[in-house]
């Protein structure tokens, strides 16, 4: 039965001018303009039988009737006395279309545009029963089989909003909010409809430990390594990772080693680059993988000795060899020109708070942990040893900042790299959800060599994931500091509210261009509240996210009300102990 079935008579309006994708509706009965509301939806006669254009209101405006006839030179309705000769017009932007029937099924919406309605074509509400009706209908149609529920259209309370999860994650996504707008509510909520499927495989990098509320059989709690783990047996069975300095690429080392206002940097950087390839060689020879040795370079994830690795460095910098003259010396060509390098490096080696770098446990620097790591952050459900935990929480928390931005990236290019080079018959997707995206995934600006590094590998995650099927979600309060480049390459969006001018404006830039006034919402939408646009969504909606069963950390104190308590909840002196261990546990 098809939703729409309306007579001549239950006509707002009719059309007075067609744009593209924009119409401009004139309605005469002043009763029914009281019925139209910006972002409500209409529905208007196609050209084609047994189909019908749904459109979004975006402007109500009224002139004078000796005006030229357009919605954008007119007056707010209330600024014009009622006794006037008056235009009523209603700008609308046309999303879709909605067909009676397809073979056999009917009602089907979709957002494209076969057809543009008709001079004096019809103009009719969406309201009411019919409007339940075909928001259930989008919402049955988001996705055949296993949907993602993110909770209900603000515009009919009644009808689940879902979305694609393929496209959400093939075509990768943004979730912006300024703080307190229900941001890592949605996020959580996200997280917890992808764990109840089966085989689900995602990394959470959660910066502040927010999520680790979010527990469950298909949910694993995992952390880096902090001062306090060292020297203990904890490892991956105890959710605890180290990332050993073997695993950076050769800007990785070389962004951490080598200080780029030093004058000597060009000779240390190029010194470091030998060096590496040196003690990977005889870490591949002393055990005897000939075959990797004709193939490998130095961004081959290979272990190799670091204090070898120094003491070759110390080597360089105070070589002494033959002179002209038969038996006298001279400095070598890198003779004191590493002295900062070393300096620096012999620092990061007694640093705790890198330990989870250089203090790794004896296995972590034998050649088969590199796949005991992998299979505990890149496989399923399913191929988990204990068939549980397809989505990974890591908390960086206990991550030094100066840093940050080259250790999330670490596991990025980890992942994209097994991605990249597992044969497509066995590649299992895997979604990364960057939460705090803008601390690691900055504008080229503000960045320093920590973040160049960092902006490179998400960069190309965000331009070529889809391929090796690595989605990416960036999540951000901030998006105006969030990489335009990487922003550019997402294409779905749930936009909580945004109060700073700077990060609506960017927002409004990732809309389509028919839909720019949708962002004039971003200021005022409820806590929980959000605008949902792209290609996992076939209808711009105002959606209201359903709470979800396990809430983050991030959840704002009530000032007043613990002020107002009669007892104090005193934690200085565990605070202080933690502080001085660097550990919360």
């Amino acid at each position: 039965m098809a939703i729409f079935q309306y007579n001549d008579d239950e006509a707002l309006g009719t059309v007075l001018s067609v744009d593209t994708a924009t119409v401009v509706i004139q309605i005469v009965d002043l009763g029914k303009l009281r019925r139209m509301q910006v972002n409500r939806l209409v529905v208007l006669q196609s050209s084609k039988p047994g189909q019908h254009l749904i459109g979004l209101v975006q402007k109500i405006t009224r002139s004078s009737a000796g005006q030229n006839e357009s919605a954008e030179e007119g007056t707010a309705i209330d600024d014009v006395e009622i006794s006037s000769p008056q235009l009523n017009l209603v700008r609308a932007t046309l999303i879709g279309t909605l067909i009676d029937k397809v073979g056999t099924k009917e009602n089907v919406f979709r957002r494209t545009l076969e057809t543009v309605p008709e001079i004096d074509a019809k103009c009719f509400a969406v309201e009411g029963e019919v409007l339940t009706m075909f928001m259930r209908v989008v919402a049955n149609v988001a996705e055949k089989g296993q949907k993602l529920s993110l909770g209900h259209y603000t515009l009919d309370e009644s009808a689940e909003a879902y979305l694609n999860g393929n496209k959400f994650f093939q075509r990768h996504a943004v979730i912006v909010g300024s703080t307190g707008s229900g941001k890592s509510w949605t996020t959580a909520r996200i997280i917890e409809q992808s764990a109840s499927l089966p085989n689900v495989n995602a990394l959470v990098f959660d910066v502040h430990g927010e999520y680790a509320p979010l527990t469950g059989n298909d949910i694993k709690q995992y952390r880096i390594a902090g001062p306090g783990d060292l020297g203990n047996s904890k490892g991956l069975l105890d959710g605890v990772l180290y990332l050993p300095f073997w695993l950076l690429g050769y800007e990785g080392l070389i962004s951490m080693l080598v200080d780029r206002s030093d004058q000597n940097a060009p000779n240390q950087a190029m010194i470091v680059g030998r060096t590496v390839v040196q003690m990977k060689r005889k870490f591949l020879e002393s055990n005897h993988q000939d075959e990797l040795l004709d193939n490998f370079t130095i961004d081959s994830p290979i272990p190799f000795n670091m204090e070898n690795f120094l003491t070759e460095l110390n080597r360089l910098n105070t070589l002494m060899v033959s002179g002209a003259r038969q038996g006298s010396e001279k400095q070598g060509d890198f003779y004191g020109k590493l002295s900062r390098l070393v300096a620096r490096l012999e620092n990061k080696l007694t640093d705790r708070r890198l330990g989870f770098l250089f203090q790794a446990p004896e296995e972590a620097a034998q050649l088969s942990w590199l796949e005991e790591l992998s299979r505990v952050l890149l496989v399923g459900t399913s191929q988990q040893l204990d068939k549980k935990g397809g989505i990974k929480v890591i908390d960086f928390s206990e991550v030094p900042s100066d840093i940050l931005p080259l250790i999330v990236s670490l596991i990025g290019r980890l992942v994209f790299s097994l991605q990249q080079w597992t044969v497509i018959e066995h590649r299992h997707p895997v979604a990364l959800f960057c939460d705090e995206a803008h601390l690691y995934i900055p504008e080229r600006a503000q960045c320093d060599a920590s973040s160049e590094v960092s902006i490179k590998i998400f960069e190309k995650i965000a331009k070529e994931g889809r391929k090796y099927g690595v989605g990416l979600v960036v999540i951000s309060q901030r998006p105006s500091e969030v990489n335009r480049t990487v922003l550019s390459q997402c294409n779905n969006f749930v936009a909580m509210r945004l109060t700073n001018a700077e990060d609506q404006s960017v927002v409004r830039r990732l809309l389509p261009d028919s839909l720019g006034g949708f962002g004039d919402l971003l200021p005022i939408l409820d806590t929980g509240e959000a605008l949902v646009v792209g290609d996992a969504s076939l209808l711009p909606s105002r959606v209201r996210i359903k709470e979800p069963n396990a809430k983050p950390n991030s959840g704002t104190v009530d000032f007043w009300d613990k002020w107002a308590e009669d007892e104090y909840q005193d934690g200085i002196s565990e605070a202080v102990i933690a502080w001085r261990k660097q550990n919360l546990q």
